[in-house]
């Protein structure tokens, strides 16, 4: 016997809660019955860890708190581990258990990506470990975890070339996103290696724009209408060609924008601004850019998905896409007459924390319960956490409001991490258990 859970209500069928304590037992060699139980318990402990150490960083900035030793920009540090750290784990996760099947193609063994995914693992722990004290130690996770990411990629481009699938577009935009994160590290190796910070944070901010948005992008436009219609059959699936290549052209848009005062005043780009003119133009685009993508958002069924809260947090992930274009445009026109972004981290943390954070909550909060045997529901923990949050978003934007203090950042690093605590401990968990419905994978 089983329970259907009610729209906006989340049980376990009673059948599943038995399995849930028989499965009690957690053993580190089911990490490898699964390519998602390894990429997304490595990718976990990433994400805590890199959560952690930012807290760390606000706690050391606050008058009262001890400072950090730090080797390495914890600025560049920060935004490069958030950006193309956790972030590429979780999508091997995704792309070796769900493109296989779009690809019609064999799903590969975890073993296969324990090297891939290791070096990504172990580069990035190094990273943050060297950030603190020895900046060759930082160098050397580095080169690690690029050349993780390049053998991750080269890994599923073997995929979509044996693929007998004529429709392989989705796979194709995603390796080359993955290509684009490459070369985003090397980019930032060699900014770091001269010296160059600013030119680092440059890099970063293209393969936050060029690999993990346009990655998380390609997921929404295939996934988001085809869940939509399974959880509610009066809404038909739509996603045409050209609302991919509108979003993803808009990522394409934000990361050469991020070179503008690279490419307009090359000699002495450190201090550049861009011009008023270009601060006009870039804010009229996103701002129509943005319209339309709430817009698409409210056709996708924002609103009728709001009484099924696993569909609602992804939907409400993706509406977070289109505020923060909005937001970004905003910061561009109402910084004109001083000649900068009025709110540019807001705009970047709307993306980061409101899009892709909550769009990663709910993704793989829906995944791990289907492959681990339990209904795909967001229960009283998932949704708490998912509330807690966006208010971690709204602080953090909030926080870059001239003339704030730094205890708003604060707090939101505080709200994040304990996010990501406890939403990753039980997935964690979940991962070294056997499925609940005794069933393989």
């Amino acid at each position: 016997m089983t329970l259907t859970p009610l729209p906006g209500h989340d049980v376990l069928p009673i059948a599943a809660r038995g399995g849930l304590r028989a499965a009690a037992r957690w053993s580190p060699g089911l990490l490898m019955q699964a390519p998602h139980r390894l990429a997304f318990f490595l990718a976990v402990l990433l994400l805590a860890a890199s959560s952690a150490w930012w807290l760390l960083v606000q706690l050391g900035r606050q008058p009262w708190g001890l400072s950090m030793p730090l080797a390495v920009s914890p600025t560049v540090t920060h935004a490069a581990v958030m950006s193309l750290g956790f972030f590429p784990l979780f999508f091997a996760g995704f792309l070796f258990t769900a493109a296989p099947k779009w690809l019609g193609v064999a799903t590969p063994e975890a073993r296969q990506l324990v090297l891939p995914l290791g070096l990504q693992c172990t580069g990035w722990v190094l990273w943050l470990a060297g950030a603190a004290c020895l900046e060759w130690l930082a160098w050397v996770g580095m080169v690690l975890t690029t050349l993780g990411l390049l053998a991750m990629y080269v890994r599923f481009w073997q995929l979509v070339h044996r693929s007998p699938v004529a429709d392989r577009l989705h796979a194709q935009v995603a390796g080359v996103a993955g290509g684009v994160g490459v070369g985003a590290l090397l980019g930032t190796q060699a900014a770091l290696w001269q010296g160059q910070t600013d030119l680092a944070l440059l890099t970063i901010r293209s393969g936050l724009w060029g690999c993990v948005v346009v990655t998380f992008l390609v997921v929404a436009h295939r996934m988001l209408p085809f869940f939509t219609a399974s959880a509610l059959p009066t809404i038909a699936p739509w996603r045409p060609r050209w609302v991919l290549w509108f979003l993803v052209g808009l990522a394409a848009m934000e990361a050469l924008a991020t070179w503008a005062p690279l490419m307009l005043a090359p000699e002495g780009w450190q201090g550049a601004r861009t011009p008023r003119a270009g601060m006009l133009a870039l804010g009229l685009l996103e701002l129509a850019a943005g319209s339309v993508v709430l817009w698409l958002a409210l056709t996708w069924g924002l609103v009728q998905s709001l009484t099924v809260r696993l569909l609602a947090m992804l939907h409400v992930g993706f509406t977070w896409f289109g505020l923060a274009l909005v937001l970004s445009g905003a910061s561009q026109l109402l910084g004109l007459r001083q000649g900068v972004p009025l709110l540019g981290l807001g705009a970047l943390h709307a993306l980061t924390m409101g899009f892709l954070g909550s769009v990663l909550l709910a993704m793989v909060t829906r995944v791990s319960c289907g492959h681990s045997g339990r209904s795909l529901v967001a229960d009283n923990l998932v949704w708490t956490l998912f509330g807690l949050l966006q208010v971690a978003t709204l602080l953090r934007i909030a926080s870059a409001v001239e003339h704030t203090t730094g205890w708003l950042t604060l707090a939101a690093a505080l709200c994040w991490l304990v996010v990501m605590l406890a939403w990753g401990s039980r997935l964690a968990r979940w991962y070294g258990q056997p499925r609940s419905d005794g069933q393989p994978g």
